[in-house]
């Protein structure tokens, strides 16, 4: 048997890992020193990464703690979210199914994905599975279609039906996650497996990342798990994982430094793991090659100043950096950012799992270890980020002082809180609920949302979620000619906007029930001179029925002897008849203060 000691050895050497523990011999010198007091700058609490070169995993290790507050540790194996990085998966995933004949990069989508729909027809029918990869569809982000919602996988692909293009189809770059739970979701109809099992099985086992997992469900299941953090005015604060499952191949799996080391092996070693192969070599160009150029101006360019050319490739960025190419992506999920980063011809490759959303550390930290091994000048790049974030942070501020500055003053809602009241729906984003608490209005989008507003100006009022982590967001609702209000707008901050319709409350009205023979006095056809209008009353079966021409017949539902409810017609319009001798006389229809006499037809 052997001894603990050496069973750490053996282990090391099968995961092609070299000094595991110390960033202070080589190119890593000074490198904890450098870490310790960026994370005190950025205010982080928990810090994990691997470093990968030639082959081996020459550092593996964690800094801070798990949670803020309290003692455990981070460790090359504390389990974090990895955001976005899972794409890679995804790509990696498809590429497997490429390389056995499957499918094609080139496929049409539908070809794989049976009811996969788009507004536009073309679209639908010339989208394929490399357009889905690389995010030049042209359709917008629309994040608040899966983000804190119920919604299924099954359900958030329905919706993208409604989902209108922001921009030509193929025309540029626009990040997009549902079109790459798309991506994951043509696996169980080319592979027979779900999208979780085929990762876990194709990938996680052969790369012996045992600790990894696609779900927030699963990480009951470890002791060596970091909190989420983010920052409230200044302040880092804990908050609970957020269970993104709905849209899983585009973001949604958990992993650790020493993992995540054997996921960069697989890249930097072309599709092969410890001689196994896994991916050939070609599927692993096609996802490191430019699918579609991006911008490098803006914040890019403030983020990345040497920077020249920016493109997505199939799960991953690609950037060029003192002229060699790096393959990289970032992952950021609530509380969580993470990094993956790579520069190929140099066989090295860096993992950075953080706890703390808002910030670029894992960038910084990159770029210094990329600086070390490539024996560049000493760039504080952490310094340099922070001054970026800074700015970009007053910059956000100064808007927001903008936004109050123009506020208009001295205005008041048109109507009274409870008439603004009621359910709006939108078929891609589903229903909002405002409903009146006490002397306010509520806000109620999905399980996520819930918010206070308060009136801005006119009919506009902002919107305070009761969860700080989200930005504050704004609903102008929009009134009708006779003052009742028929749909909203939504925007949040950063998130977008849209229009929902009002939907018509149900109909409480108490009812009656009248005989047959009762509701047959009431047969006959009527007729207004003015302005011209022929009914005709009818016994259809068991129901009365009103017939106009050009109109929908509706059920006449009684309420009293004489006065009845339109079915199928909004809920304040009614037909009253008057009575003589026990014969109709005339019948009124009325709507609100319209009233149009009809009398029987001779």
């Amino acid at each position: 048997m052997l001894r603990p000691r050496v069973l750490v050895v053996a282990a090391a050497l099968l995961l092609g890992m070299g000094n595991v523990a110390s960033a202070e011999e080589g190119p890593l010198k000074g490198l904890d020193e450098y870490i310790t007091k960026a994370m005190h700058d950025w205010q982080l609490p928990g810090l994990s990464l691997a470093v990968v070169k030639d082959d081996a995993v020459v550092l593996a290790k964690g800094y801070g703690v798990r949670k803020l507050g309290e003692s455990p540790p981070v460790d090359e194996r504390t389990l974090f979210a990895i955001g976005s990085v899972s794409k890679s998966f995804t790509a990696a995933s498809l590429g497997m199914l490429v390389d056995e004949g499957k499918m094609k990069w080139d496929d049409p989508v539908i070809k794989h994905l049976p009811g996969f729909l788009l507004k536009d027809s073309y679209v639908t029918r010339e989208i394929t599975v490399r357009d889905l990869l690389s995010h030049r569809t042209g359709l917008a982000r629309n994040e608040l279609v899966w983000y804190g919602s119920p919604a299924s996988r099954e359900e958030v692909l329905r919706r993208l039906r409604y989902a209108k293009l922001d921009s030509g189809f193929r025309a540029g770059f626009g990040y997009q996650n549902m079109l790459y739970l798309a991506a994951g979701q043509t696996i169980p109809t080319v592979a027979g497996k779900s999208w979780d099992d085929f990762v876990s099985q194709r990938i996680f086992k052969p790369l012996a990342m045992t600790s990894s997992n696609t779900s927030v469900k699963a990480l009951s299941k470890s002791d060596n798990v970091a909190s989420p953090h983010h920052k409230k005015k200044g302040k880092v604060e804990v908050i609970p994982w957020r269970n993104i499952d709905n849209i899983g191949p585009a973001g949604s799996i958990n992993s650790n430094a020493v993992d995540m080391a054997q996921w960069l092996r697989l890249q930097l070693g072309e599709g092969t793991y410890n001689k196994q192969r896994l991916l050939s070599s070609g599927a692993i160009k096609e996802m490191h090659k430019p699918q579609t150029v991006m911008s490098t101006e803006g914040t890019t360019a403030k983020l990345f100043p040497d920077t020249h050319f920016m493109a997505y490739g199939l799960g991953w960025m690609l950037q060029d950096y003192r002229g060699l190419k790096i393959v990289q992506h970032g992952g950021g999920i609530d509380g969580m950012v993470s990094l993956v980063a790579m520069i190929p011809e140099k066989k090295l490759g860096v993992v950075l799992l953080t706890n703390l959303e808002g910030q670029q550390l894992t960038t910084a930290l990159a770029f210094r270890i990329f600086d070390a091994y490539l024996g560049a000048p000493s760039r504080d790049w952490s310094a340099e980020l922070k001054k970026v974030i800074k700015g970009l942070e007053d910059l956000q501020k100064d808007v927001a002082k903008k936004q109050d500055k123009e506020r208009v003053q001295g205005t008041k809602p048109a109507l009274a809180p409870e008439q603004y009241a009621g359910t709006y729906k939108d078929d891609l984003y589903g229903e909002i609920k405002i409903v009146k608490e006490k002397d306010k209005l509520v806000l109620h989008f999905g399980p996520s949302f819930i918010g206070d507003l308060e009136h801005w100006n006119y009919d506009t009022f902002r919107v305070t979620w009761r969860d700080g982590r989200i930005p504050k967001g704004f609903v102008t609702f929009r009134l009708t000619p006779k003052a009742k209000v028929d749909e909203l707008k939504f925007e949040i901050t950063g998130m977008g906007d849209w229009v929902a319709k009002r939907t018509e409350e149900k109909d409480a009205t108490p009812t009656i029930t009248l005989s047959k023979e009762e509701l047959r006095k009431f047969m006959g056809k009527y007729e207004s001179k003015n302005p011209p209008l022929e009914v005709s009353i009818e016994m259809v079966g068991d129901q009365l029925k009103g017939v106009a021409a050009g109109l929908p017949t509706v059920a006449l539902v009684p309420l009293k002897p004489t006065r009845f409810k339109l079915g199928g017609l909004p809920a304040d319009v009614f037909l009253e008849f008057e009575l003589a001798d026990g014969k109709v006389k005339s019948a009124t229809l009325e709507q609100e203060s319209v009233k149009i006499t009809l009398l029987p037809k001779k």
